[in-house]
């Protein structure tokens, strides 16, 4: 099988990051023998700004072809932020029906995390966001639009379909992770009465009729932001819905060595998924090639996994980790090494495991 892979660079630094994933997939692939081919897509700020056009009407159509997206970033200073974001991230996200956000949150070995006392053993769990209902829905309005009056309206939408399905791929990925076996409901019961009843209520139902073998938990969004500070090592598995999974997985990159480190996925089970970097485009550093890109090496990671190439993926996990012994630090021009020497070592590590 020959996988086809949609790469779209992005704004800033995105296409430097991009360059240093694909070296590692280029290596892993030598490495264990598939096969892959590119097709690089242009779309961001540079396009819009010649143009005046976010995304082709054909564009959906196309991307859907591929069996995986690899992203670099989205996000120009010279176009209001907004207008990229919701018309190329949301709307694949939405159009895709990429339905889940899978974001591990994982220190590894001489990688700084802010918390005291705790080691890559304390740290080691994952978030699954749902992601494509709830307030990221766009239900709502305005009335009297900039006038004293005005009132302004997000609607929250949770359907039984969306929330189940999302379910159902968290507390299978726990029981394929097989850590701790232990799935947490992170929500806002005691407020949200009615978003949160119907995530509770099927939770449980979902739970109690085909994963008696996986532990539930519960946890209000609030006590989940103390506990990721205080006791990482107590999650597994969490799973949440779209606005809480935005912010509790930024809480879950800084305690993990920061945005540079970290990696996600935006996955359709049954259709194609896309893989970014967390980090945003950082445009102040476009062209010094001093950004980390081991966020996206490790979003490429992440893609080969969930394509099934598991052999692969641990191969160059374990390439990403003997790297960041070498690295001095995490930050543009604090690592010793520059963005592409990075991604030659781990092509290197890689090779020569």
């Amino acid at each position: 099988m020959t996988y086809k892979i949609a790469v779209l660079p992005g704004d800033g630094t995105g296409p430097e990051v991009v360059a240093e994933g694909l070296k590692a997939l280029e290596a892993i692939a030598g490495k264990v023998g598939f096969q892959y081919e590119t097709e690089t897509f242009d779309f961001g700020g540079e396009r819009y700004k010649r143009t005046g056009e976010v995304l082709p009407d054909t564009a959906v159509e196309e991307l859907r072809q591929f069996d995986a997206i690899f992203l670099g970033a989205i996000g120009h200073p010279d176009v209001k932020p907004g207008i990229l974001e919701k018309g190329i991230l949301l709307r694949l996200r939405f159009e895709l029906d990429q339905y889940i956000n899978l974001r591990p949150v994982k220190l590894y070995a001489n990688v700084p995390t802010p918390l005291v006392g705790k080691g890559p053993a304390d740290i080691d769990f994952v978030v699954v966001r749902e992601n494509t209902e709830g307030l990221y829905a766009g239900a709502g309005g305005n009335l009297k639009k900039g006038t004293p009056d005005e009132v302004a309206v997000q609607e929250s939408i949770n359907t039984r379909k969306g929330v189940e399905r999302c379910l159902r791929y968290a507390f299978d990925y726990t029981r394929k992770r097989n850590k701790d076996n232990t799935l947490t409901l992170c929500g806002k019961t005691n407020v949200l009465t009615y978003a949160f009843d119907l995530w509770e209520r099927a939770f449980h139902e979902v739970g109690d009729a085909d994963y008696g073998d996986i532990k539930r938990d519960y946890a209000h969004v609030d006590a989940i932001c103390m506990w990721m500070v205080k006791n990482p090592e107590w999650f597994d598995v969490v799973v949440t819905d779209n606005m809480f999974g935005d912010i509790i997985t930024d809480l879950g990159a800084m305690i993990q060595g920061g945005m540079g480190i970290a990696a996600g996925g935006n996955i359709n089970p049954e259709g194609v998924s896309m893989f970014e970097p967390i980090g945003g485009s950082a445009p102040k550093y476009t062209g010094q090639n001093v950004i980390n890109p081991m966020a996206a090496i490790g979003a490429c990671q992440l893609m080969i996994d969930t394509l099934g190439e598991h052999e692969g993926a641990k191969i160059l996990e374990d390439a990403i980790v003997s790297t960041l012994q070498k690295m001095k630090g995490m930050g543009a021009g604090q690592m010793g090494y520059s963005t592409r020497e990075i991604g030659d070592l781990v092509a290197e590590t890689v090779a020569s495991s």
